[in-house]
């Protein structure tokens, strides 16, 4: 099980959402198919088939908790995985 799989993993458990890397959460969005663009302190990642825009933005080196539920609460809901 690589790096962005155990990740994924912890996201979907849901039991670290205040201790997940801003960077690694940004890599796995890229990783699921979204596309990245920056605009100053935020990330804005977008989809093809994926309604809501996902804007991110860094709270020290880690992603704010409330954020990283919206990431996990999209995954569930477009049933999206790794690898697709």
């Amino acid at each position: 099980m690589g790096k962005y799989d155990k990740l994924y993993e912890r996201i979907l458990m849901g039991r670290s959402d205040a201790n997940i890397s801003f960077e690694e959460l940004c890599s796995l969005l890229g990783r699921l198919g979204f596309e990245e663009r920056i605009r100053g302190s935020h990330r804005i990642f977008t989809m093809t088939g994926v309604e809501e825009i996902i804007n991110i933005q860094a709270k020290k080196s880690k992603a704010k908790a409330y954020q990283v539920k919206q990431v996990r609460n999209m995954i569930l809901q477009y049933k999206l995985r790794l690898g697709d």
